[in-house]
């Protein structure tokens, strides 16, 4: 009875295909040539994948150290240092670390130890005495070499520069005088600036430090009274 009935469905009205799904009405077709956005080109970037801050920035912002403060000059010039740098094909002159010098006004040759490691240069003075000469500061002391017997004396005078605070071995900052000197090793002539200090303690009443050094050429700390030589490199 029910076969029979069914027989007759399908010869009258055939099958009935099912509807075809409509797309949702929300999705768009992409049709520019903009990628699709997905949710890994929104994501923020890693903490970890940003830029650290260089805290050789923060020692080289610009700001200038205090030039009467060796201890900070030093550290500012030791952060400027820090950059390779080609070597000059100029020649350079050799000398060792100890050579005689002539400062102007004093006939005698004084020794003086080429340090490196000292940033500012550094003369024995005696009887330090501040003036005035038009307007302008100035200085007056002998010049002698402590370690000889019966050393000559002569009294100079020199511009003066600046007051330095330096520290002493045992931590405490000491405040010297600074001028300004001419003054010759071997055929070299150079001014620059000296603190005045007592140094009868030292084996050299000179001490020529590497602001001086860079401009007068290169050491060889294995060796002593180079100047005369005129080695060149």
């Amino acid at each position: 009875m029910l076969l029979p009935m069914l027989l007759t469905m399908v010869s009258a009205g055939g099958l009935t295909a099912a509807p075809t799904a409509k797309p949702a009405a929300d999705v768009k077709p992409n049709t520019s040539d903009a990628p699709a956005v997905t949710e890994e080109t929104k994501s923020e970037p890693a903490e970890e994948e940003k830029k650290p801050e260089d805290a050789a920035d923060k020692a080289t912002d610009g700001t200038e150290a205090d030039p009467d403060d060796e201890m900070a000059a030093e550290q500012a010039d030791a952060e400027a240092a820090a950059v390779a740098r080609p070597v000059s094909a100029e020649p350079v002159q050799i000398f060792g670390w100890r050579e005689y010098i002539r400062i102007d006004g004093v006939e005698e040759k004084l020794k003086a130890k080429l340090d490196t490691g000292a940033r500012t240069s550094s003369i024995h003075a005696e009887d330090i005495e501040l003036f005035e000469r038009d307007g302008k500061k100035w200085v007056r002391f002998i010049v002698t070499d402590p370690s000889v017997k019966k050393p000559a004396r002569t009294r100079i005078e020199a511009p003066f520069v600046r007051i330095a605070k330096i520290k002493e071995p045992g931590g405490e900052s000491v405040a010297r005088e600074v001028v300004r000197l001419s003054f010759e090793i071997g055929e070299r002539k150079l001014r620059g600036e000296f603190t005045l200090n007592n140094r009868s303690n030292m084996l050299a009443p000179v001490l020529i430090g590497r602001t001086m050094i860079k401009d007068l050429g290169w050491v060889d700390p294995s060796r002593a009274h180079l100047a005369e030589q005129k080695i060149f490199r």
